[in-house]
C-alpha cells in the first residue's frame, strides 16, 4: 500500500521579506527532521501553498489564473510546463507525464517548449512573469528531481501564476526511482485541483478484460494499468474466461466473475499482494458483483429458474440478503456513494430500464423513460448522476442522467459502445467500443461535456473497464 503524508506542512509567500525566509527556513527544517518508509512507499510532503497563513490573514490574494468546469464548453488553460531539472533523463519524464496528464483533461492547453522564452535553471527563483506572459502561459509550472544519497527520488515542483505574478502551490515527494511516473500523476493532481477546485484523477488506475485472439475463439484475462494507459500487467492468465471486474471504494481490492472450472464464480483478489478467495459457489449463474461503499458487502445478480434477481452477501459472515424477487432479469446493481441506495436494471416492464430501490430492497422504482433499453448503470462518485448504457435505433450510447431520472444527456454514440465507469472526481467516464466487422473492443475516456473523447491506448483489446478509488 502506498502511503501519503502530510505532516510536515508550511508555506510562504512570493516576496522575500524577513519573515517568508525565516518560514522558509523552518520549513527546510523540518523537512530535514521528517522520517520515510523506504519500504516501496511514497510520501508526500507538501513544499510550499499560496502564502504564508498569516499573509492569507491579513491580505488574500486571488489568482486571477482558474478553470470553470461546470460550463458546458470550457476553453483549454493555456499552460508551460517546462523540463524539471536533474542529472538525467528522469526530470523531462515526469514533466512530459504531468503535461500529458493535463492535456488529456481537455481543460489544459501545454504550451510547446520551444516557444519558451526565460530557460529556468533555478525552480526557486521567481520566474520572469513578462516572458511567459509574451507567449500567454497563464500558467506555468517548474521544478526538479534529485536522487538522493540513500538511493530515492526528491522531486518538487512549483505552480505560478504568471498574470497575478505569484505561486499557487508547490509540493515535494521523497520516493523509489520505479515510482517515478506515481509522483508525475500526483503532481498533475495538484496542479488540477490547485486550479480547478476539484480533486484529480490522475493518481489511479483501471482494471479491464484483456482480450486476444481471433474473434471466434477470444481469450479474455483481467489486467490492470495507470489510468493513461501505462503499465499494464496481467493479473490472471487465460485458462479461463473473466468478466466484470470491479474496484473497491475502500481498498486496493478487485471483485470479479470468472468461469474456472466451467462454472461461474464471483472472486476477490487483493492487489498489493495477489491472494484470491472465492466469495461463494452460487446454484445458477452469477452476473455482475459489486462492492458496497464500505467495502464490507459484494452485490451480484443471481440467476435461478430463468429469473435473475439481486442479493447482497456481507463478506465477513457471508450470509446473504434477497433485495428483488421478479418474474424477471434484475442485474447491473450499483450503489450510491452513501450505501443508502441502488441502482439497477430490470425488462420486468418489458424491456431492459433502470429502476432506484433503498439498499434494504424497498421503494423499487423506475427511473428512465426515453426511447431505447437502458443498462449497466453506475452510480457517480459525487452523487449526482446515474451513467449508463443506452439502445436505441440499433447504436449504443453513453449517456449520464440525475438520479431522478431528469437531464439525460447523450455523451458518446457507436456502433457498440458500453461499460461506463467513473474516474474517482466523478468528472470523466470510461467505457469500451466494439467497432463494427473486423477487430475487436478498446476503452476510452469522455469528460461529462461530451467533447473530449480520448482513445486509452492498450496493449490488446480490451473491454469492461473499471476506475479505481485515488491511490494512497
Amino acid at each position: 500500500m502506498v502511503k501519503k503524508k502530510a505532516d510536515c506542512q508550511a508555506g510562504f509567500a512570493q516576496n522575500q521579506s524577513d519573515a517568508v525566509r525565516t518560514m522558509k527556513t523552518k520549513l527546510e527544517m523540518a523537512l530535514k527532521g521528517c522520517t520515510m518508509n523506504l519500504m516501496n512507499r511514497l510520501v508526500l510532503f507538501p513544499f510550499a501553498i499560496v502564502a504564508a497563513l498569516a499573509f492569507l490573514a491579513s491580505s488574500p490574494a486571488r489568482a486571477v489564473v482558474e478553470i470553470d468546469i461546470n460550463r458546458a464548453n470550457v476553453e483549454p488553460l493555456p499552460i508551460a510546463i517546462t523540463d524539471f531539472l536533474s542529472d538525467d533523463a528522469i526530470g523531462a519524464q515526469i514533466s512530459a507525464v504531468v503535461a500529458a496528464d493535463l492535456k488529456r483533461s481537455g481543460l489544459f492547453a501545454p504550451i510547446a517548449k520551444g516557444a519558451f522564452i526565460e530557460r529556468i535553471s533555478n525552480p526557486d527563483a521567481s520566474p520572469r512573469f513578462e516572458d511567459w506572459r509574451v507567449i500567454n502561459a497563464q500558467a506555468l509550472v517548474v521544478g526538479r528531481v534529485v536522487r538522493e544519497s540513500d538511493g530515492r527520488l526528491r522531486a518538487e515542483f512549483r505552480l505560478w501564476d504568471t498574470f497575478a505574478s505569484q505561486q499557487l502551490t508547490g509540493e515535494q515527494f521523497f520516493t523509489s526511482p520505479e515510482n517515478w511516473r506515481r509522483v508525475a500523476h500526483i503532481i498533475a493532481d495538484a496542479i488540477y485541483e490547485r486550479l480547478t477546485g476539484e480533486k484529480g484523477y490522475f493518481d489511479s488506475r483501471v482494471v479491464f478484460v484483456s482480450e486476444s485472439g481471433p474473434k471466434t475463439d477470444r481469450q479474455k484475462q483481467l489486467a490492470i494499468m495507470d489510468q493513461d494507459g501505462a503499465n499494464v500487467r496481467m493479473l490472471t492468465d487465460a485458462s479461463s474466461i473473466v468478466l466484470t471486474p470491479r474496484f473497491s471504494p475502500s481498498r486496493q481490492e478487485i471483485t470479479y466473475m470468472s468461469f474456472e472450472g466451467g462454472q461461474p464464480r464471483v472472486y476477490l483478489l487483493q492487489l498489493e499482494t495477489g491472494q484470491r478467495e472465492l466469495v461463494g459457489n452460487f446454484p445458477g449463474m452469477t452476473f455482475s458483483p459489486r462492492f458496497s461503499p464500505d467495502g464490507q458487502k459484494v452485490i451480484m445478480s443471481l440467476q435461478q429458474d430463468g429469473n435473475a434477481n439481486i442479493y447482497t452477501m456481507d463478506l465477513r459472515s457471508r450470509a446473504t440478503t434477497r433485495l428483488t424477487s421478479t418474474a424477471a432479469i434484475d442485474t447491473s446493481p450499483s450503489y450510491s456513494p452513501d450505501g443508502t441506495q441502488i441502482v439497477f436494471e430490470s425488462d420486468r416492464g418489458g424491456r431492459q430500464q433502470l429502476y432506484i430501490m433503498n439498499a434494504d430492497g424497498s421503494n423499487q422504482r423506475r427511473v428512465s423513460f426515453g426511447d431505447g433499453s437502458y443498462s449497466t448503470p453506475v452510480w457517480s462518485p459525487r452523487g449526482d448522476l446515474i451513467a449508463f448504457t443506452k439502445q436505441s435505433g440499433g447504436k449504443f450510447s453513453i449517456g449520464v442522467m440525475r438520479t431522478d431520472g431528469s437531464g439525460e444527456r447523450i455523451l458518446t454514440t457507436g456502433f457498440h459502445n458500453e461499460g461506463p465507469t467513473w474516474a474517482p472526481n466523478g468528472r470523466v467516464l470510461m467505457f469500451f467500443r466494439q467497432p463494427a466487422g473486423a477487430g475487436g473492443p478498446q476503452i476510452y475516456s469522455i469528460d461529462l461535456t461530451g467533447y473530449n473523447e480520448q482513445l486509452v491506448s492498450t496493449p490488446t483489446f480490451a473491454s469492461d473497464p473499471a476506475w479505481s478509488p485515488l491511490l494512497e
